[in-house]
C-alpha cells in the first residue's frame, strides 16, 4: 500500500520525531510511505475562527498535494477529521473541487484507525515498558470513533499495562483556539485532566493528538510533576 502522511503542522514544529514514528509504524505494516514535501496546515484553526475564506484555500491545497495517494494517514483525530469530514462541505459551492474532497475523504485515516482496520499490522517495531493511562482527545472520539484502536495497538505490547483513568474521554482544555480565546476555562478543565492522571500514577501518559499533550504537558509541568507526555506513535515504535 502506497500511504501519503499527512504530519501536521504541530508534529511538524514541535515534535518532529511522532511524524519519523508515524513512519516507521506504516513501514513496518507494510506501506511505501510518501511525505509530500510543499505540505502546510490543513486548515484547521482558520475554519474554527470562522475564516472559511482561509480554511477553503488550504482544503484546496492540501487535496491538491493529497488526492493521487492511495491512502492518507495522520497522527492526529482532529487533523484526519478536518479533511474527512469538513473538507466536503467546505468546498460544497465548487462542485469539482466537492467532488475531489469526496473522493479524498474516503482514504483518509487517523494513524492507529488505519493501523488497525486497514493494514491490520501484526508486529509493533516498540520495546517499550511501563505502566501508561490514555487520553481520549475530544475530535478523534466523537468525530471518528478512536477509542478502541489505540488500546488494541498498546495491548500488544507485552511490556505495557495501561491503567484508565477517570475521565479519560472528558477534554483536556485545548481545544485549539478555545485555549487562547478562554484561557481561565481552558486551565480549569486543564488542572481536572491532570488531577486525573495523577491519581492513576502512571509512568507516562499517552494520547494521539499532540495538541492535548501540550497542553497536559504544560500544566503537568506547572503543578510540578514530570510525567512523561507521549504520543501513540511513540510508544508504538519505541522512540521517545
Amino acid at each position: 500500500m502506497r500511504v501519503a502522511l499527512f504530519v501536521t503542522c504541530l508534529v511538524d514544529l514541535m515534535r518532529p520525531r511522532i511524524g519519523f514514528a508515524a513512519i516507521r509504524l506504516l513501514e513496518a505494516a507494510g506501506c511505501e510511505v510518501i511525505v509530500p514535501e510543499s505540505q502546510t496546515c490543513c486548515g484547521q484553526p482558520a475554519f474554527n475562527s470562522g475564516d472559511r475564506a482561509a480554511a477553503a484555500m488550504l482544503a484546496k491545497k492540501v487535496v491538491a498535494e493529497f488526492e493521487a495517494h492511495e491512502y492518507v494517514v495522520a497522527p492526529s483525530g482532529s487533523c484526519a477529521d478536518q479533511i474527512r469530514n469538513e473538507y466536503p462541505g467546505l468546498l460544497a459551492d465548487d462542485p469539482d473541487w466537492h467532488d475531489r474532497a469526496v473522493a479524498l475523504a474516503s482514504r483518509v485515516f487517523e494513524l492507529t484507525d488505519f493501523l488497525v482496520n486497514v493494514a491490520r499490522i501484526d508486529k509493533l517495531p516498540s520495546d517499550f515498558t511501563g505502566t501508561l493511562t490514555y487520553h481520549d482527545s475530544c475530535t478523534g472520539l466523537r468525530s471518528l470513533g478512536i477509542k478502541s484502536q489505540p488500546r488494541q495497538l498498546l495491548d500488544r505490547l507485552p511490556g505495557v499495562t495501561v491503567r484508565e483513568m477517570s475521565g479519560a474521554e472528558e477534554c483536556c482544555g485545548f481545544g485549539g483556539t478555545f485555549s487562547v480565546k478562554f484561557g481561565e476555562i481552558s486551565a480549569a478543565i486543564a488542572e481536572r485532566k491532570c488531577d486525573n492522571i495523577r491519581s492513576v500514577g502512571a509512568d507516562a501518559v499517552v494520547g494521539g493528538d499532540l495538541g492535548c499533550l501540550l497542553n497536559i504537558e504544560g500544566k503537568l509541568r506547572r503543578m510540578g510533576d514530570e510525567t512523561p507526555v507521549l504520543h501513540i506513535a511513540e510508544v508504538l515504535a519505541g522512540s521517545r
